[in-house]
């Protein structure tokens, strides 16, 4: 007789877990992760937030693979060889926590200052990314840092013209007649976007691309102007004469709207199309025709992003395109207008998040991110303040993505520099680490996001438990904080509570955990009658505030450090735009996105390859008096004569020779914001023989 049979045990059903995308791109898309027995197994787009669409690009797709990846750091790590060798040995939570403790009171009992932190935009996330982490370097007393190095002389550029990272919403953008997207190649790095412009492009919108590589956006425009590296000012002045001789202006608006246009109008008038064509490398005609496209074309848009600020006039070049909308009313519709970031706009309680209260009263020195290189190679002086003996690194991975990274890795390489990196994965400045911490990713942990792309709060859930040892950034630093004995209050905020914290009674925030997003009530068109942002309520062409600094109150072209053909030795403009499937050094831990982009590319002309002999697929050595960089030439098209195209940021211990491209890029400064110039870099190429 047979046994009766055992029901099966019951399967659980697989969860559908809401979040938010935590990474360095204006889409900020809203996640849906699919759990099953405790396992991310799919990261989607969820369809139900309008800006999201269900569609997710191919690096964020591939989160449940990064997350689960063989390669994460599950257990904290402490160094066992040399600086830079990579060498660690796993050690107890307990034992890493108490020595660094015990090591920056060390120091902070000599000069607190002495410590400094260094983060950026790894998680876009407000908790994990600015919260905890501020309250305890501000009760410490650490440095200041000055966190620079993406976007602060286009957020400058706005913030004295617009009054704020303010623009129009998004959405409106699919009802424009002419959409300029300029210094953005809106396929690889605003995917949304450009879903909604090819909707435009279908209702038959014109849309042109300015951008000094031919890139997949470009392609796909209907006419691309292919202008030289840091001279989008000059373009935009020559657009403002020609809308000037042709009276292609809404003076209603400019009378009742806008501050200084007769000054505007005399600077403007010194910028016809010959000069603008000689400056930008431009047919003269191309130039008209575009002005006579946006001075007739209505409503006409402007989707701006960040590559056009990463040079010396930076600030200069993005003041000058935003005030174009104003020149021509374009702001009364609401597909009109210009957007660069949408940020401003959320009503973030950041003194409530980070407690500046903490400093007591101190005022540490600030530390510029771009400028680490040489801040680390600095003696202690009365102008630097006390040098640097202790490094916090989260949320970044500065040996490959700052600039000038042969000074980085010396400064990280000083065996008196104490290290701490916060991480998923053993990244080049990791190999620096006298600690690596293992850090959680989205999938793991609480976070509340705003955005630069659209007007949508969005949380972030966790939708798994922290994989092995793995520790929340909030949890890393309240676990500190308890072991240098600070007391206050807000050092016991759960994660949870630090993501009601950062809106406070702005946002529902029950929305959020109903929804996973919640919209802004912000109007369709915000600066239809005026009402900018700024001292004056008006689009400020002439900026009082630029004056008080000593800085040019108007917006003029201010050429490039290393303009291209400005040095015989070295006569290469280079630019350093993202790799597609990699968003700054972020998942080139992924062999399978690694795979996709092949090996370190740079893009050249194929007049400048043959007058080098340089053939496609060659290696060739990119350099200038800072550094060399080796990597493989390609010929495809996209760089312009004169410009070569380095793509990054591969980590330099995958690069040929374990180089990347930021070996040979500055430390120069830009004209405000005091950002970086990593568009701004003049070099020679040589063939190099296969090794």
């Amino acid at each position: 007789m047979n046994a009766p049979t055992s029901p099966a045990a019951a399967v659980p059903a697989p969860q559908l877990v809401r979040g938010a995308c935590p990474h360095d791109c204006p889409d900020t898309c809203a996640l849906l992760t699919t759990v099953e027995n405790g396992r991310a197994v799919r990261v989607q787009g969820n369809p139900a937030h309008a800006q999201t669409g269900g569609v997710l690009c191919a690096k964020v797709s591939r989160y449940a693979e990064r997350t689960h990846h063989a390669d994460r750091i599950l257990t904290p790590l402490k160094r066992t060889g040399p600086k830079g060798s990579g060498q660690f040995a796993p050690v107890p939570w307990d034992e890493a926590l108490d020595d660094i403790a015990r090591r920056l009171g060390a120091i902070a009992t000599r000069d607190a200052q002495a410590i400094v932190p260094y983060s950026y935009a790894g998680t876009m996330g407000l908790v994990q990314g600015e919260s905890m982490d501020r309250r305890f370097f501000h009760r410490l007393g650490a440095s200041l840092l000055h966190r620079s190095i993406c976007s602060t002389a286009g957020g400058e550029g706005l913030v004295h013209t617009l009054g704020g990272k303010v623009g129009m919403k998004v959405e409106f953008f699919a009802e424009a007649r002419l959409i300029l997207i300029w210094g953005s190649n809106s396929i690889g790095s605003n995917l949304h976007f450009w879903r909604i412009a090819q909707q435009a492009k279908r209702d038959g919108a014109r849309l042109v691309c300015i951008d000094p590589r031919r890139t997949e956006t470009a392609e796909k425009c209907h006419e691309h102007l292919q202008l030289r590296p840091g001279t989008d000012a000059a373009l935009a002045l020559a657009l403002m004469h020609e809308l000037i001789e042709n009276d292609w202006l809404d003076h209603d608006y400019i009378t009742r709207h806008t501050l200084g246009w007769p000054q505007l109008r005399e600077r403007a008038l010194a910028f016809p199309l010959e000069r603008a064509a000689e400056v930008c490398g431009l047919p003269v005609e191309q130039i008209r025709r575009l002005a006579r496209d946006y001075g007739t074309t209505k409503p006409a848009a402007i989707r701006l992003n960040y590559g056009v600020q990463r040079v010396h006039g930076g600030g200069n070049a993005v003041r000058a395109i935003a005030c174009l909308p104003a020149l021509t009313g374009a702001w009364r519709q609401r597909a009109g207008g210009v957007l660069l970031s949408s940020s401003g706009t959320f009503p973030v309680d950041r003194a409530r998040l980070q407690r500046p209260e903490l400093l007591a009263g101190r005022a540490p020195r600030t530390i510029n991110m771009v400028t680490i290189g040489d801040d680390l190679l600095r003696a202690s002086s009365p102008a630097f303040g006390p040098k640097i003996e202790a490094l916090v690194v989260y949320n970044s991975n500065p040996v490959a993505v700052a600039p000038d990274s042969p000074r980085v890795a010396r400064g990280f390489a000083r065996e008196d520099l104490f290290t701490v990196v916060l991480e998923h994965f053993q990244t080049d400045t990791a190999d620096y680490a006298d600690y690596i911490l293992p850090a959680t990713t989205q999938l793991e942990h609480w976070d509340v996001h705003l955005a630069y792309g659209h007007t949508d709060v969005l949380l972030n859930r966790p939708a798994i438990a922290p994989q092995g040892q793995a520790r929340s950034n909030a949890q890393i630093f309240r676990d500190l904080a308890a072991r240098m004995g600070f007391t206050e209050p807000c050092f016991a905020d759960t994660d949870e509570q630090l993501c009601r914290q950062a809106y406070g009674e702005a946002v529902d925030f029950q929305k959020l955990l109903d929804d996973g997003f919640a919209p802004l009530p912000v109007p369709d068109a915000p600066f239809a009658e005026g009402g900018f942002p700024t001292p004056s309520g008006r689009c400020e062409f002439y900026s009082e505030r630029l004056a008080r600094q000593g800085l040019d109150p108007l917006p003029g072209h201010v050429p490039n450090h290393e303009a291209a053909g400005s040095s015989a030795a070295y006569p290469l403009a280079m630019i350093s735009p993202p790799a597609r499937n990699f968003l700054n050094s972020t998942f080139v831990s992924l062999q399978s996105l690694r795979d996709i982009e092949g090996r370190p590319l740079l893009e050249l002309h194929p007049d400048d390859a043959a007058a080098r002999g340089i053939a496609d697929g060659a290696l060739v050595r990119v350099f200038n008096d800072r550094g060399s960089y080796e990597c493989h030439a390609t010929l495809n098209g996209r760089a312009r004569p004169g410009v070569v195209n380095g793509l990054g940021i591969w980590w330099r211990k995958l690069g040929h020779g374990g180089t990347n491209v930021n070996e040979i890029t500055s430390q120069a400064l830009t004209d405000m914001g005091a950002g970086p110039t990593f568009y701004d870099c003049a070099v020679q190429v040589e063939a190099l023989a296969e090794s």
